[in-house]
């Protein structure tokens, strides 16, 4: 009997949402919904068109933060998530907006209340800590 996958083990979260197939999946969906939901468009507006290297950064960033390698890096070089995104003004509702959106893929992927339940809560740690920077550096050019 195989033991249950631990999120935040490991590569428990990778494996729970189905490795890099599952994932690819997973944010395919957060772009599609963000593209075609009014509520989400604005988020959607703020990437660099073609989405194509957002969803592939997206991708690659999300397998080494759930516990598979680290190809973000690989690819792009190392990546602070503040400063990655300090081009963009983010206030609590983008960051809600987000996070919304991401549990709108989750429900519409079809995975368990407790691994979404899991992601959302970890997500928001690196989306408030990108919300903070980008208001601390918005409130310096006042």
């Amino acid at each position: 009997m195989t033991a249950p996958i631990k999120f935040g083990e490991g590569d428990g979260t990778l494996q729970a949402v189905g490795g890099m197939e599952g994932l690819t999946k997973l944010v395919h969906a957060f772009y599609r919904i963000m593209a075609s939901n009014e509520d989400y468009r604005p988020l959607f507006d703020m990437h660099p068109q073609p989405i194509d290297t957002s969803i592939d950064k997206l991708i690659l960033f999300l397998h080494g933060w759930m516990g598979g390698e680290k190809m973000y890096a690989k690819k792009y070089g190392q990546i602070a998530l503040p400063r990655a995104h300090a081009h963009l003004h983010v206030d609590d509702s983008n960051r809600m907006m987000w996070l919304n959106c991401m549990s709108d893929a989750l429900q519409e992927c079809g995975y368990s209340a407790d691994l979404r339940e899991y992601l959302i809560t970890q997500l928001s740690v690196p989306a408030g800590r990108i919300q903070q920077v980008s208001e601390m550096m918005r409130g310096n050019e006042a």
